[in-house]
């Protein structure tokens, strides 16, 4: 996918960042700082990474600006309904850069963390990526709780089977 409009890639993106809020409805109170194994993201640091390296990372470069991403944890927020709203306010304040770029700032050049040149929509494109990677483990840290989860896109992948013609056995 390439990014040539601000405008259509904030749509498309908020859409993003709905899917991913979806699941927070899921998340039991007394699990937001659980993780399968010590030393690993919690699902609290999923969400304060994704807040945080969308603001300080993603946000920063596209501005040209060296990145300020220092870490995802409870200090910077605790509890669900406090880290839901750290989410959004991050968010916020991002969208609020990226409405700012113009059509030709998207064909500029940033710097990554790595001092990797990028083109500021293919560094866009690679947050939507990150977004979605973290969704992921998202869902699988709540699959592993056993916490009943919406589907992605309406169905569920039985719900799919069971629609679809069964041609192709």
């Amino acid at each position: 996918m390439e990014i040539t409009d601000i405008n259509s890639f904030l749509k498309y993106y908020g859409k993003i960042k709905a899917r991913t809020r979806r699941l927070f409805s899921c998340i039991p109170e007394d699990k937001i700082e659980w993780t399968f194994r010590e030393g690993k993201f919690t699902i609290g640091d999923q969400i304060r990474h994704l807040a945080n390296i969308e603001r300080y990372m993603y946000a920063e470069n596209v501005q040209l600006k060296e990145s300020k991403y220092v870490g995802c944890g409870i200090e910077y927020a605790q509890g669900l309904e406090n880290i839901i709203q750290y989410y959004n306010q991050k968010h916020e304040e991002s969208i609020e850069i990226f409405s700012k770029l113009t059509n030709e700032d998207l064909i500029k050049k940033c710097k990554t963390p790595g001092n990797a040149e990028i083109t500021i929509w293919k560094w866009l494109r690679a947050m939507v990526e990150h977004e979605v990677h973290h969704r992921g483990q998202l869902y699988l840290y709540l699959s592993m709780l056993g916490i009943k989860t919406p589907p992605m896109f309406g169905l569920t992948s039985e719900e799919v089977i069971q629609n679809s013609a069964n041609d192709n056995k």
